[in-house]
């Protein structure tokens, strides 16, 4: 089994063994066992929607403090577009920019510049029709990690190009070294993140043999109550923002497909739209469509669970703060650099979701479940710990289960014991 690394973590002694985040897991990747939630790591994407439906914040994000950036001679801040949204009364980028210089970074590299690089990359590859249409979004790693382990078939409509924050993150490395003249090593690029999803990509990029130009995640819960004090003693305030409308979109869902500059496309939010919508992909039902861009978080990247504001009200305050920008100010001079794509495209990881290795005994193991299935009450209720009956049965064919965890089940055998007992008195 190849090694995992999840961004969001299970605090046990906070867990009440209620059933609110089996009911939610889009990957049916928890399960309630002994009173406590376990999460099947093969199976987690990290989209957080546990840690935001969890009413005993027994589930939580890792990432990293801001104190890891003394380990490099050279800091430079990465900041998420939907950071920007986060602050009351705001109507200059730069405020932000220059609070997170306050806080020990050397340099800001806004990951919206990046975002501009890409969708001119992207408008590009759509005119050159090289790749399998409609072309699914890879920004949002929550998705792509979503459609590598379920939708088989939508692999290779995937756009196999690095995510805004990884090319932000070359670009601004490359300009330090070019700048400072120290090594790529004595840099360090910290990414400050809205969601666990980039955290997990940032420690196992989904090319496992690729390392990411991130060097840490900085939740922007995390970093809001410094930043909100090192804005407020600003006693001036030097231009550094360097993108424009294009880029600052971003932050909200239908700003990359905005950056389209077309009409043939679809945005979808929230992990239970998004599944939906591949769904219909999945069946060829959506047609007439180039580019699909879907967020795992309501609302996009501002509603996600490492943010400190209402998305509703962080996407109002984007939409503002884009009015005083020009279009674009970051631009590909000659085609789109190999840097920027992925290695290879995406593949299925067939390993995840398999009953077993022998395709004999997984079509046995098959029939037991739909048997096992067909036996059970079908309410879906949660009670046996598991997210549906169908996931029942097949925990109880793997062997992590048993039948009479069903409640349904155990009241059956009781009432058969009772009735036995009865016809031997």
């Amino acid at each position: 089994m190849p090694e995992y690394f999840h961004s969001v973590v299970l605090e046990e002694d906070k867990c009440c063994g209620c059933t609110n985040c089996i009911k939610r897991c889009p990957t049916e990747a928890i399960r309630v066992r002994d009173g406590k939630a376990h999460i099947i790591t093969e199976r987690c994407i990290d989209c957080g929607e546990c840690i935001r439906v969890c009413p005993h914040h027994a589930k939580k994000a890792r990432s990293d403090s801001i104190e890891e950036i003394e380990k490099f001679k050279y800091k430079i801040a990465i900041p998420a577009p939907a950071l920007f949204g986060q602050f009351n009364n705001m109507d200059d980028i730069d405020i932000v920019l220059n609070g997170l210089l306050k806080l020990g970074f050397d340099s800001v590299y806004e990951v919206s510049r990046g975002a501009e690089l890409v969708s001119q990359a992207t408008r590009q590859l759509i005119r050159e029709n090289k790749l399998k249409h409609p072309i699914i979004s890879s920004a949002c790693p929550a998705v792509v990690r979503l459609i590598k382990q379920r939708f088989p078939d939508l692999c290779e409509n995937v756009m196999p190009m690095k995510a805004p924050m990884e090319v932000s993150a070359m670009l601004a490395k490359k300009y330090a070294m070019e700048e400072t003249g120290l090594p790529m090593e004595d840099i360090g690029a910290f990414f400050i993140t809205p969601c666990p999803a980039k955290v997990t990509e940032i420690n196992r990029p989904m090319d496992v043999n690729k390392r990411s130009y991130c060097d840490g995640a900085i939740a922007i819960s995390k970093i809001y109550p410094k930043l909100t004090s090192a804005m407020d003693k600003l006693t001036s305030i030097e231009p550094l923002a360097n993108s424009g409308v294009i880029g600052v979109g971003w932050a909200t869902s239908g700003g990359e497909s905005a950056a389209m500059l077309g009409d043939r496309y679809l945005a979808a939010d929230g992990i239970e739209n998004v599944i939906r919508v591949l769904e219909e992909l999945e069946d060829e039902r959506i047609r007439n469509v180039d580019f699909v861009e879907l967020n795992a978080c309501t609302g996009g990247c501002v509603g996600g669970v490492l943010t400190v504001e209402n998305p509703y009200v962080a996407q109002a305050r984007i939409h503002t703060l884009r009015k005083y920008l020009p279009v674009s100010q970051n631009h590909l001079k000659d085609g789109v650099p190999d840097k920027m794509m992925w290695d290879k495209p995406l593949e299925y990881d067939e390993n995840v979701l398999s009953l077993d290795k022998d395709i004999n005994r997984a079509m046995e193991m098959m029939e037991q479940i739909e048997k096992i299935e067909a036996s059970l009450p079908g309410l879906d209720c949660g009670s046996c710990g598991a997210p549906s009956c169908h996931a029942m049965a097949e925990d109880i064919v793997k062997g992590s289960a048993k039948e009479t965890e069903c409640i349904f089940k155990l009241r059956e055998q009781i009432q058969q014991v009772y009735r036995d007992l009865m016809q031997m008195m």
